[in-house]
Parts: structure tokens; sequence; C-alpha cells
């Protein structure tokens, strides 16, 4: 079989690229959570740059000053609220550690034998020690630790040049992914569609959603004096992001802690206060944001989000349900290309 010297380049040239991809992938991988990071926050302020882009008439600046309200908008707030989340957290571990959890039990149900209410207390103060050892375990960050403070600051600034070069130079990424894309040009604009509705469902729709949900949750323990509202107002807002899963894992001992603590009225008003509102909120703004673009279903999202984070960490909730929806969606376009391929053939 004789091999043309046009065809020993072009492997040669297969080769060259398979092994500098890996070497690449090799030199990107200790950052690549932030450059990934970098690139979903630029999809997220695509649209405040694109409005800035019309009136500056200007890339550079009209990145500079996205990335400008990028920063307000998170870094500035973290920098504050993270010390509060920090002690307040904190003082839910120390009261976790002294609930009278027999008595609760009695309370609710008063008729209960005593055999059961120590079986009870014993399964409960023990769930409740795991839980929060589990998370003071995974906050107890050292940062007196000047390498990782360092570290740290080389993953934000990374994150950062990702944001801004991402907005930039969108036009040039996309004539780029398009060049190296094996799809066909029908194709290519059906997948950059599907991506598109499942970023959004996604981000928008999941993340976003749920982040609103958290803080109407939030306002409620406000309003009704709860104990260390900000750090449960960070829990609620985890959970209203995770499908089928919600803030009723918040609002439910809430409002048993209101009855327990007397505040019959308080805990009545804040159980339909979520019933009526937290809970509804959460379907209207999906319907709304959503538009039913995405028929991925919960099930992969949740999937993804389960299994996202314990490989890539934090940014796992939101990349884990990503990869698993562009994997679905992959896999449909090359089925229906083979079915197709099969029919002209039988044809």
């Amino acid at each position: 079989m004789n091999i043309s010297s046009s065809g020993i380049r072009r492997f040669a040239l297969l080769i060259m690229v398979i092994v500098l991809g890996v070497l690449a992938f090799f030199v990107i991988n200790p950052i690549l959570m932030s450059v990934i990071g970098g690139l979903l926050l630029a999809y997220i302020f695509y649209p405040v740059f694109s409005r800035i882009q019309k009136k500056v008439k200007s890339n550079s600046l009209a990145a500079s000053i996205t990335l400008g309200i990028g920063i307000l908008i998170i870094l500035v707030p973290l920098w504050f609220i993270v010390p509060i989340l920090f002690n307040q957290l904190f003082q839910l571990y120390i009261a976790s550690q002294n609930i009278d959890v027999s008595h609760a039990i009695s309370s609710l149900l008063p008729t209960a034998s005593s055999a059961f209410v120590s079986q009870a207390t014993i399964t409960i103060n023990a769930a409740i020690s795991k839980i929060t050892s589990s998370v003071l375990s995974s906050l107890a960050l050292d940062y007196s630790n000047l390498s990782f403070i360092f570290l740290i600051l080389v993953k934000i600034a990374i994150v950062a040049i990702v944001f801004f070069f991402a907005l930039k130079d969108n036009e040039s990424f996309r004539n780029f992914a398009s060049a190296i894309s094996p799809l066909s040009k029908s194709h290519e604009k059906i997948m950059v569609k599907q991506f598109k509705d499942i970023t959004t469902s996604i981000l928008y729709g999941q993340v976003v959603v749920g982040v609103f949900q958290g803080l109407l949750a939030g306002l409620g323990l406000i309003v009704f004096g709860v104990p260390n509202a900000f750090a449960i107002t960070v829990l609620a807002i985890i959970l209203a992001i995770l499908p089928f899963i919600g803030t009723p894992l918040i609002w439910i001992p809430v409002t048993i802690y209101l009855f327990i603590q007397g505040h019959t009225t308080s805990a009545i008003i804040y159980l339909l206060y979520n019933l009526l509102i937290v809970s509804t909120i959460d379907n209207v703004l999906r319907a709304y944001i959503v538009a039913k673009k995405s028929n991925i279903s919960q099930v992969v999202i949740l999937i993804g989000m389960i299994g996202g984070p314990l490989i890539l960490g934090l940014l796992g909730f939101i990349l884990g349900p990503l990869i698993l929806a562009y994997f679905v969606t992959f896999l449909g376009i090359y089925t229906k290309k083979k079915t197709n391929k099969n029919t002209r053939k039988i044809r």
C-alpha cells in the first residue's frame, strides 16, 4: 500500500497536534478552573459588555468597564461578606452543639415513647455533629499562610484576565472555534443555538434563580428574627440552586424552631410566606428566564450538580451539569448525522 507524502505530512501534523494538546493540558491544568471561571463570567456579563460596546465603540474600553462592574458586583461584596459568613457559621456550630433535641422531639411529638425519643435524639445529634464538623473542616483555610494567599490572588487575577480577553476578543474566539469545528455549517448552527440554550437554562434558570430564591428565603429569616440569618441564607441559596431539593430543607426546620421557641404566630406567617411566595416565585422565574429553551432533563442537571463538585470543586456545581448536557447534545447530533447517512445509503 503506497502512502503519499501529503498523507504522511497530515499524519505527522495530527501527531504533533495531539502531543502539543496533551502538553498544553498539563500546562493549563493547575489554573484550568480559573480559566473556565473567567469564561463563564464573560458569558454571564456579555449582555452588559454588548450594551457598553455599542456606546463606547471600543472592545478594549467596553471590556475594561465590564470588568470593573464585575469586580464591584462580585469581589467587593465578598470582601465584607466572607468574614461575617465565617463568624455566623461558627456561631451555628456552637448553637448546634447546645440544641436540646429530646425536648424538641417531645414538644413536636408529645405522644412519642421515651425509647423513641432517646433513639431519635442519639441519631439526630450524631447527624448534626457529622454535618457541622464536615462544614467546618471544609472551611478551615489557613489565611496566615502567605503562599496560600498568593495562590488565591493569582487565581483571581487569571479569572479577571480571561474574563477581559474573552469579552474583548469574543469575535476572534468565535471564528477560531468555527474554523476548527468538525461539524458542517448547518450542524454548527444547531449546536451553537443548543449550547446557548443549555448554558442559559443552567446559569440563569438554575443558578441565578436559585440565588434569588435563596435571598427571598433569607429575607424571611431576617424579618422573623432568626439567629445567624446570613449564614442560613447562604445555605438556602446553595440548596435552591440544586434541582428537586430547594429551600424547604431550610424553612421547614426554621418553622419548627419558631414553634418550639413559642413564636406560633411568627411560625405560621413564615410558613405561609415560604409556601406562597418563595416556592411559587421559583417556578415563575424559571419559566420566564429559561422560556423552555432547553429540553435537558432535570435529572441530568441534578446528577451533574452532585458529581461535578466531587471532581471539579466548587465550580463543579455549574460545570458538572453543563458537561453532561453538552454530552447529551453532542450524542443527539451524532445520532442524527449517522441516521441521515444510513438513510442516504439505503436510497
